[in-house]
């Protein structure tokens, strides 16, 4: 078990990879393996909390369903509601949504709440599920989550979901722009609180922007290999947003490993790297 005192970090983005997990995503499985080139086998949520317990880090395991848009329905929100129960020590659960099933959808999010103590909501892909969060027909799921304290993750930028396909998978990156989406989002709903999931490529200015401008709005830097930040993003992480800044590895994507050792090379204050890699998620998720 670790202890909160004796925590380094939280990865506030990790994909859980178990066998049901694996078969939700359908053919992404193949398609993102050969775009990230990395083939993703099966991990058990006891082995991900042991490798994160190893480095007395925390992990956010997140969800998604994209039933209406792909047929297939997501992987149960239980499962990541019993390793949060079985592994409090290791994970903190987000619950996984189709914003499509409307009533269905936020009747989901509280009873996950109710029953499991998640945190979050997400991680939202809107380029994937093909909406636009900005849609007012989605406005009473954001209004659930700011009742309920969620935090809500939305994917931002370019999305490896269809990549390297003819026609994307008929996947518009338009529809993972943070402004004015996620931003309209943001404005409406200042008591909810916004992970805005990756730098957003290659609208990391306008990223950067909303970010800066409202303060309901977190940057996580996750599915990035730190050496390959734009410049932008770590002077901005490093200054005017620092306290709204958020590890994540997007594992298995990203491993944890290479992405602490890249992100130790970078020039960031101590304390910026404190706030990034432990504090602001403590602050976020109450821990």
């Amino acid at each position: 078990m670790t202890r909160p005192d004796e925590l380094v970090a939280i990865d506030v983005h990790t994909h859980p990879q178990t066998e049901e997990f694996l078969a939700a995503m359908g053919r992404r499985h193949q398609q993102m393996a050969k775009h990230f080139g990395r083939e993703r086998p099966a991990v058990s949520f006891a082995e991900q909390a042991d490798q994160y317990r190893e480095r007395r880090m925390m992990a956010v395991i997140v969800n998604s369903d994209s039933e209406t848009t792909s047929g297939i329905k997501g992987a149960p929100n239980d499962l990541l509601g019993r390793a949060q129960l079985d592994h409090p020590d290791a994970f903190i659960a987000f619950a996984g949504i189709d914003p499509w099933k409307g009533e269905a959808a936020i009747a989901e999010i509280r009873r996950m709440h109710a029953e499991y103590g998640i945190k979050g909501v997400g991680e939202l892909n809107a380029a994937r599920q093909k909406f636009l969060p900005n849609d007012r027909r989605f406005f009473p799921i954001w209004e659930a989550c700011a009742e309920l304290g969620l935090v809500v993750m939305f994917h931002s930028g370019f999305p490896g979901a269809g990549a390297g396909t003819p026609g994307g998978g008929g996947y518009r990156l338009e529809n993972a722009r943070p402004i004015p989406y996620l931003d309209d989002v943001a404005a409406e709903f200042p008591e909810l609180k916004i992970i805005s999931a990756h730098p957003a490529w290659p609208w990391h200015l306008e990223n950067l922007a909303m970010v800066w401008h409202k303060s309901n709005v977190y940057l996580d830097l996750s599915g990035w290999a730190p050496k390959y930040l734009p410049p932008e993003v770590v002077r901005y992480a490093d200054s005017l947003i620092t306290d709204r800044v958020l590890f994540g590895s997007d594992w298995p994507v990203m491993t944890v490993d290479r992405w602490m050792d890249e992100f130790a090379e970078l020039p960031f204050k101590p304390e910026s790297r404190q706030k990034i890699l432990l504090d602001n998620a403590r602050k976020l998720f109450g821990i």
